[in-house]
């Protein structure tokens, strides 16, 4: 008579048997208000009748579980809170769709032929000279803006060269120091603040924050924003 082997060994053997790997249960490594609970729970079942847990311990333990639940209220309404002031932040943001924003910027991306207009801050009335730089740093370009005062001083630039060509497509740097001092003779510390105007096209939700796309320029940190309209 034949037989039928019978099978030995464990379940998690016949599982490996059948390819089949026993799945480990994920334990949380932090403690939460339900496992601090069970543990004063379980203190106070096997503690020493004849030493009993002293009343000011018990005091000092029921405090700090009510701290762990404060904080975690907490954690949880700081969370709420964040989101409710991005939400909020995002709509404020949207309404600058259509104004002019005026950002700080050191290079720009220009189209061929491009204008710009912005401001400089003066650090005292007289002239101010600006130099455009094209991607290569050959210098396109030098003006001079007279300055009625220390503070913004209003910019503008046709797009085009010192022989009056308009300028090809590309990065520009625009570099501008007090008095006819030659800027390339200054280092970046002494260069005046330089801040371009534009419209905004959009309003980007990136994971850094709210992103401004600003017409012919790109886009923006909402950060680098320092006046609308």
């Amino acid at each position: 008579m034949s037989t039928i082997p019978g099978t030995s060994g464990t379940a998690d053997s016949s599982f490996s048997l059948l390819g089949l790997g026993v799945q480990q249960e994920e334990r949380s490594s932090t403690l939460g208000q339900a496992d601090f609970l069970h543990l004063m729970t379980e203190q106070l079942k096997n503690q020493d009748p004849l030493k009993p847990l002293d009343s000011q311990q018990f005091l000092g333990q029921l405090a700090q579980f009510s701290t762990v639940q404060g904080i975690d209220s907490m954690q949880s309404a700081m969370g709420a809170m964040a989101s409710v002031m991005e939400s909020d932040q995002t709509l404020r943001a949207a309404a600058l769709v259509g104004h002019d924003a005026l950002v700080q910027v050191d290079s720009l991306d220009l189209a061929a032929g491009a204008s710009v207009e912005g401001e400089i801050t003066a650090t005292a009335a007289g002239p101010v000279t600006v130099d455009i730089l094209d991607a290569n740093g050959a210098r396109v370009r030098r003006m001079t803006v007279e300055a009625g005062a220390a503070g913004a001083t209003a910019f503008a630039w046709d797009g085009r060269d010192d022989a009056g060509n308009a300028i090809p497509a590309g990065n520009y740097t625009i570099r501008a120091v007090a008095g006819n001092t030659d800027p390339a003779t200054v280092d970046d510390n002494g260069l005046l603040p330089f801040c371009v105007k534009a419209n905004v096209d959009s309003v980007s939700i990136e994971s850094t924050g709210l992103a401004l796309n600003l017409a012919g320029l790109g886009s923006f940190p909402l950060s680098a924003v320092r006046r609308i309209g």
